[in-house]
């Protein structure tokens, strides 16, 4: 059936079918609700009207109506799928490329590094303790036994504050913490023995920014205070700590050392894990990598938190997790884990 043939309401759906796919948003809504409307649209309209029609202009006039019904539905939803992506798409812009994939966050590898350190002493009964940022001379230096003249104290190794000391603490000057030992004294002013606790935290130190060092770098250190305390029990934490954070297998071994706040004092070193022991640059052919000073300690700090040093002993040690976190990964300048480049960082995402 030609267009001559077609009574005028449907070749008057007809021609709006042709200017369907030349319709703006606004147009083409308001055109589908006229044509196909469910109560008042053109198309539904005529096709109630097929029922009062004589049969053979029901059978011509119905199929070809519904045709049209359905010609319209597809053009409709044609324009609509061309609209939406045209919106969609900038002067250039080729839609056909694949999406750019979006970076997803993840653990820091210190932060790694701490907590699971955190968790393997949480495993054998030891607390998390913290403490202030800034510190008086007193607890950072004076309570753990370092001489007045002590060259750490010096302001070329320690970063002092321009600022009145902290009503209510002891006297001496302000300064940015140089370790998280303060927190030991802190902890065993507050807390009477037994204490088990381990001490995450940033510290920071008047140091160049080079491959190996940083003038803020996180650390964490343990204390256990108790009576009856000895190296034995300082050694064999210790040794099940690195066998449980980086493999059964791992040896260790403790060398004498000196430290004001500890004595006997000693550096634990732990098998190389890059050559296991056989020698390699990293370790400097010696097979083995320090990872922690440590000791038994002084009197004199049990004494300056008012413990008799005679009834309780203790032992402590202190870390870099920075430094632990390079050796696990094999990152050989700790300034990538410190200038936030996401090239590098991304890398640690599981």
């Amino acid at each position: 059936m030609d267009d001559t043939t077609l009574p005028p309401e449907l070749a008057a759906l007809k021609e709006r079918l042709e200017r369907v796919p030349s319709l703006g948003p606004a147009e083409l809504e308001e055109a589908y609700v006229d044509l196909l409307g469910r109560k008042q649209g053109r198309v539904t309209k005529y096709l109630k009207l097929l029922a009062a029609m004589p049969l053979e202009q029901k059978r011509v006039y119905g199929a070809t109506a519904n045709t049209l019904r359905v010609q319209l539905e597809d053009a409709f939803r044609a324009r609509r799928h061309q609209l939406k992506a045209d919106s969609l798409a900038a002067p250039g812009e080729d839609l056909t490329m694949p999406g750019r994939r979006r970076w997803v966050g993840a653990e820091h590898p210190v932060t790694r590094v701490v907590d699971e350190i955190v968790e393997i002493f949480r495993e054998i009964g030891f607390a998390v303790a913290v403490g202030p940022e800034v510190e008086t001379e007193w607890y950072n230096f004076l309570s753990l036994h370092f001489p007045a003249d002590h060259p750490a104290m010096d302001m070329h190794d320690t970063l002092y504050l321009d600022a009145p000391p902290v009503d209510n603490e002891p006297a001496g000057r302000l300064l940015l913490r140089t370790h998280t030992s303060p927190v030991q004294i802190r902890t065993l002013l507050s807390s009477p023995p037994p204490v088990r606790v381990v001490i995450p935290g940033m510290v920071y130190r008047n140091d160049a920014f080079d491959a190996s060092h940083s003038p803020a770098f996180s650390q964490i250190e343990g204390l256990a205070v108790d009576e009856g305390i000895s190296f034995i029990d300082l050694r064999a934490t210790l040794t099940h700590f690195a066998r449980r954070f980086f493999s059964a297998s791992t040896r260790t071994r403790f060398r004498p050392s000196f430290f004001p706040f500890t004595e006997p004092s000693a550096e634990m070193d732990v098998e190389c894990q890059l050559c296991h022991g056989s020698g390699c640059p990293a370790c400097k052919g010696t097979g083995w990598m320090e990872i922690l000073g440590c000791g038994m300690v002084h009197p004199a700090v049990l004494e300056n938190c008012n413990l008799d040093g005679e009834r309780f002993t203790g032992w402590a040690f202190g870390m870099g997790p920075h430094r632990i976190a390079m050796l696990r990964y094999g990152i050989p300048d700790i300034r990538l884990l410190l200038e936030g480049d996401m090239r590098f960082l991304e890398q640690f995402v599981p």
